[in-house]
């Protein structure tokens, strides 16, 4: 299936107010992802989203937990686009081993406070952000203070964003693709 919606071949065929943010994509990461190029058709999206994400990488949360957070909830929401992404990203820019992707998209990690971070995330996403007290007394005992656990929910709407953009636009997949019930 091709993607639904038009993908900007160059930054400059993009909406002039998306190209500040596509070549600071472009500057960062060597290249624009197609997920980008998607949403630079509403440079509104492409703003909000690069906000986002680069506000959260300057959070409490090191870059592997989000890393194995992004991973969880794509193969959660059945996001292609986002798993083959984060298993590349994963593998090259985070170093996670093949073990651990494996183990972040089955929900879980053998680093134990990964694995509760990751758990908690799936929960939250399978529950639509309807946790118990006792779940947010488990995470605090494992060591989360406040600041970690709304960065989680926020890594949580976050990669639930791009799921749901690459899933409406069938975004055509510019990485290595992975099998979904790979995991």
């Amino acid at each position: 299936m091709t993607t639904r919606i038009p993908l900007h071949p160059f930054i400059e065929a993009s909406p002039e107010a998306a190209r500040p943010t596509l070549e600071a994509i472009k500057e960062q990461m060597g290249g624009v992802p197609n997920v980008f190029r998607m949403m630079a058709n509403s440079p509104a999206v492409l703003e909000a989203y690069s906000s986002l994400n680069g506000a959260l990488g300057k959070g409490k949360l090191d870059k592997k937990i989000r890393e194995r957070i992004a991973l969880a909830i794509a193969q959660k929401n059945g996001c292609g686009y986002c798993l083959a992404a984060h298993t590349y990203t994963g593998t090259h820019v985070t170093k996670l081993s093949v073990d651990e992707i494996a183990a972040a998209r089955r929900g879980g990690s053998s680093d134990a406070r990964a694995d509760a971070a990751v758990k908690f995330a799936v929960k939250i996403a399978e529950e639509r952000g309807s946790v118990s007290e006792g779940e947010l007394h488990a995470m605090r005992a494992a060591g989360f203070d406040d600041e970690e656990l709304l960065e989680i929910v926020a890594h949580v709407a976050a990669n639930t964003f791009t799921n749901y953009m690459n899933e409406v636009f069938k975004t055509e997949i510019d990485f290595p693709k992975v099998e979904h019930h790979a995991a």
